[in-house]
């Protein structure tokens, strides 16, 4: 399993508080060189995280990189781990798929496409300081469908806010969020074979973040934002489908979808939440091994110069998790996902008191299909709180 970090973007997204920077040639360039010295420091390391063949390049926007320096990265990835991938995944911005784009995409080797259109109305795309527009959201689509691209994931975004003094009718984030799932399941070559709906978080250190502190802007009601999680649920479900982890939805196979998991499930991400080890490169990016986390600092130049040998600087921290950190992540990671923690393993954790209370309170289910305890996706929405009280 691979994570490559490409810290670059045309322009910052208000809610965004991923580390990034503004996309520039030279920088480029130099970051070119610095990531494909970590690929082949770190050999042995990729390597021992093959038993899951997955390459995943997120950002950032890797679709802002020139297509010559992408393919140099890739190929050189591929010269340790042979380039034969179950999933190779690459985030890509609508603004910036061209049909000549994607049919470059397709001879790369990218199995699976993840497009963040995060809406459909103008007046969101606007606050969020999005470049796409929705009509050239439904093109860019277009255009992967053509080239062959046949697992095509989305990210959605509800529960947004407004600026204050708007004139917000709460009734309209419901209208706005039912208008953005027709258009998301009425997309041109046939909906998306999964979709990440995520609640709009504001996360210290983004623009959103300073809005609201300053007054400017007001976060959606917490009673809202649950009924519109509710919605995205509910409809997702009658659409056919399989809501496998909080925050994600994949298509079943069928019309009506055989039994099991869906194949569309995101075989990179999956993993992350078995705790599987992998190796992230490139600044800000994590590395697991099963025991110790490391990363790399949030810094392109400190990075650019650890990785080339000019410097000491950039060097990547570590810990070692204690195997009550390890037990706490297995309890978290599990409960997101419908598939759940087997009933003994959780008791073992957390205790026979504490899960007892919360199947009393139904906010922990046996799952039909295994011997799992899973939370029921009603309450998917305070998961958190419910995990809270298990760890």
């Amino acid at each position: 399993m691979v994570y490559l970090h490409i810290p670059f973007c045309k322009s910052f997204c208000t809610y965004c508080a991923f580390y990034s920077e503004l996309f520039s040639p030279e920088l480029a360039s130099r970051y070119e060189a610095a990531v494909k010295a970590e690929i082949h420091s770190r050999q042995q390391e990729i390597r021992s995280t093959l038993s899951i063949p997955t390459l995943y390049l997120g950002g950032g926007t890797p679709s802002v990189l020139p297509p010559a320096v992408l393919q140099r990265i890739v190929e050189t990835v591929a010269e340790v781990t042979g380039g034969k991938y179950q999933e190779f995944t690459m985030e890509l911005n609508p603004d910036d798929v061209t049909p000549d784009y994607a049919v470059f995409l397709k001879a790369l080797g990218v199995t699976r496409v993840s497009m963040g259109i995060q809406s459909f109305d103008a007046d969101v795309l606007a606050r969020m300081h999005r470049r796409h527009t929705a009509e050239g959201a439904r093109r860019a689509f277009l255009c992967l469908r053509e080239a062959g691209f046949e697992n095509i994931s989305v990210d959605l975004i509800y529960g947004v806010g407004c600026p204050v003094g708007a004139g917000h009718d709460a009734r309209h984030g419901r209208s706005s969020l039912g208008a953005d799932l027709d258009a998301l399941l009425s997309l041109p070559g046939g909906p998306p074979e999964h979709i990440s709906a995520y609640q709009l978080s504001i996360e210290e250190g983004s623009l959103l973040y300073d809005r609201v502190s300053q007054g400017y802007y007001a976060e959606c009601p917490e009673e809202e934002a649950e009924q519109q999680y509710h919605t995205v649920c509910a409809r997702l479900r009658e659409a056919g489908y399989e809501h496998y982890e909080i925050s994600n939805f994949a298509a079943m196979a069928g019309p009506s979808g055989p039994a099991g998991s869906s194949p569309y499930r995101a075989v990179h991400n999956s993993a992350y939440w078995t705790g599987a080890p992998y190796v992230g490169l490139g600044p800000a990016a994590h590395s697991y091994d099963g025991e110790r986390r490391s990363w790399n600092p949030s810094d392109t130049e400190a990075y650019i110069r650890h990785q080339t040998g000019l410097s000491d600087d950039g060097r990547p921290g570590s810990e070692l998790l204690t195997p009550s950190q390890r037990a706490m992540e297995r309890v978290m990671l599990s409960l997101r996902t419908s598939d759940g923690i087997p009933e003994a393993e959780l008791r073992r954790l957390s205790g026979d008191t504490r899960v007892d209370a919360l199947l009393r309170r139904a906010y922990l289910e046996k799952s039909r299909i295994n011997a799992n305890l899973r939370i029921p996706e009603q309450h998917g929405f305070i998961s958190d709180t419910i995990i809270a009280e298990l760890v």
